[in-house]
């Protein structure tokens, strides 16, 4: 008896990243995060807007976040940073987990993945694709963060230098590469809660345990973060060098910081990401 696969059929030809991409469009979850990347920057605007723009007001003794708050108001290029700067340190953590964790515990929790596995979709086949996809739209949230920020900044503060707050003011032409540049950074150190989310959502039917887990653990390294007794040990945290995206900001830039940073974050997520392939390919799949 003959065991060859049936006639027509292409491993490579399941689950077409295309099909992904529309269903995943499709779900509320993106089109809520999608959204409210778009609204953010207006909801900062009218805040600046009645609140006078600067914070002069604020008693906090100063420093480089304080640094960008007064500097917001004063073109396209600085509202945007200011966008991303309030958003790194919990929002797109939040919608990175979001994309990557959901994206299998969903289908799981609804029972349907174990017919997307009997189509059939080989299961390391299954799992690139939904990864590809989350990353994307993950990193398409970000982007579109920025590029609204741009946008509704340049409209109404003017097309005017990236103010740096340690170093003299940036040309417009060379603020556009440090913006980008800190994007590339951003999106990079969020890998990591991509890999963890994802992995958690490999072992778990809970979308919501997968994402809620991801942002957990990535707020307790940044807590460990902050206490100095550990010493080099904080080194390891993935979160230690999630600021590091400052060093852009100087002249000449800082890379230091910005190399470790993006070569620990590399190294975590493939870690996540290898562990979710070998545990996804090794179980059983009963929901």
């Amino acid at each position: 008896m003959s065991t060859s696969a049936a006639t027509g059929y292409r491993p490579s030809r399941t689950l077409p990243i295309a099909a992904e991409i529309r269903r995943q469009a499709s779900r509320r979850r993106t089109q809520l995060a999608l959204g409210f990347m778009v609204l953010l920057p207006l909801i900062i605007l009218v805040a600046f807007e009645f609140g006078g723009g600067n914070g002069d007001d604020d008693q906090n003794g100063g420093g480089a976040f304080s640094s960008l708050v007064d500097l917001a108001t004063s073109g396209g290029l600085n509202f945007a940073l200011f966008c991303l700067a309030v958003s790194a340190g919990f929002l797109l953590v939040v919608v990175f987990a979001l994309f990557a964790g959901d994206t299998v515990a969903s289908e799981a929790s609804w029972g349907s993945l174990r017919y997307l596995l009997a189509i059939p979709v080989p299961r390391a086949r299954l799992l690139a694709v939904k990864l590809l996809v989350a990353l994307g739209y993950a990193l398409f949230a970000l982007f579109l963060l920025a590029g609204t920020g741009l946008l509704v900044g340049t409209l109404r503060y003017g097309w005017h230098p990236l103010g740096s707050t340690i170093a003299a003011q940036i040309p417009p032409g060379q603020g556009v590469l440090r913006l980008l540049g800190i994007l590339a950074y951003l999106a990079v150190i969020l890998l990591v809660v991509a890999g963890l989310a994802f992995l958690l959502s490999v072992l778990t039917d809970a979308a919501l345990g997968a994402v809620g887990g991801a942002v957990l653990l990535w707020i307790l390294s940044s807590i460990l973060d902050q206490i100095t007794a550990l010493g080099s040990i904080r080194n390891a945290l993935p979160t230690h060098y999630s600021d590091a995206w400052m060093g852009l900001l100087s002249t000449p830039v800082q890379t230091e910081d910005l190399a470790k940073g993006a070569i620990s974050a590399i190294i975590y997520a493939v870690v996540f990401w290898g562990a979710a392939f070998y545990r996804f390919t090794r179980k059983d799949v009963t929901s």
